[in-house]
């Protein structure tokens, strides 16, 4: 059986935990523009870091890769997450992979943090994506003011059809 990628107590240095400090990114930077990207088991001590190698992994798929994308997630991002969710579930990396420049972890984050509470507001259960019947409406909640737009209240039937959250052919 191996051992976790951040087992280090075969090692005899510490191992640097907490911020990246700007040497540290540049020296992943510059191991991989030589080298490219991958083989992150034997990384860090090749670069020179101390770090473990999801540490670096991490560090470089989510903050120094060029092709990241950063801020806010789009309306039309938000409504693929919703709609891909309903037909992959939890299966962030396959999302991810339709979202250009958007990481799992990311898009799972945006997912638990303010899509699945969007969706409840709605009477939409975030597992199944079907209407709750005990639940009230977005209107009820914040005294009038539909708080979301109208493709945010598309879903995905288990058939892949979307049709409104509103309409009567909900199953």
């Amino acid at each position: 059986m191996r051992k976790a990628s951040c087992d280090h107590s075969h090692h005899h240095h510490e191992i640097n935990k907490g911020a990246w400090s700007k040497q540290e990114d540049q020296k992943l930077l510059d191991y991989i523009r030589k080298h490219g990207e991958g083989g992150w088991r034997d990384l860090p001590k090749a670069a020179g870091l101390l770090r473990c190698s999801k540490s670096c992994r991490l560090r470089w798929m989510n903050h120094l890769k060029q092709t990241a994308k950063r801020g806010n997630f789009g309306d039309d991002e938000e409504d693929l997450i919703i709609k891909l969710h309903a037909l992959l579930g939890d299966r962030w990396s396959l999302i991810a992979g339709r979202l250009p420049g958007r990481t799992d972890e990311e898009v799972k984050n945006y997912w638990n943090s303010h899509i699945k509470k969007k969706l409840l507001d709605m009477g939409i259960d975030p597992n199944n994506h079907r209407l709750s019947c005990t639940h009230n409406t977005a209107a009820q909640t914040s005294g009038g003011k539909s708080r979301v737009t109208s493709p945010e209240k598309q879903r995905v039937e288990s058939d892949g059809e979307v049709s409104d959250a509103g309409s009567s052919n909900v199953r």
